[in-house]
């Protein structure tokens, strides 16, 4: 239980991060970015246990938490300005 809460709190962290790495205009705000971010945190962290690069209850680290959050915020960036 503890490592869902750890896992959204690092995606809180890596929203953060990603939208300093990838600046621009979101549709949605940092809310948004930050949301991505801790989808991006247990995207990761789900990915890597399938991977066998994390043990069962383990989260993703915060580099890969991250890497999540870019590729989701990059993904919601195209899917934004396909729908405007």
């Amino acid at each position: 239980m503890f490592h869902l809460l750890w896992m959204c709190i690092i995606g809180l962290v890596a929203g953060a991060l990603a939208k300093l790495i990838m600046p621009g205009k979101d549709p949605g705000g940092m809310l948004v970015t930050m949301l991505l971010g801790i989808a991006g945190s247990l995207v990761a962290g789900f990915l890597g246990r399938s991977l066998g690069l994390y043990q069962a209850g383990e989260g993703a680290g915060l580099i890969m938490s991250v890497v999540g959050a870019i590729l989701l915020l990059a993904a919601y960036r195209m899917m934004s300005r396909k729908a405007a």
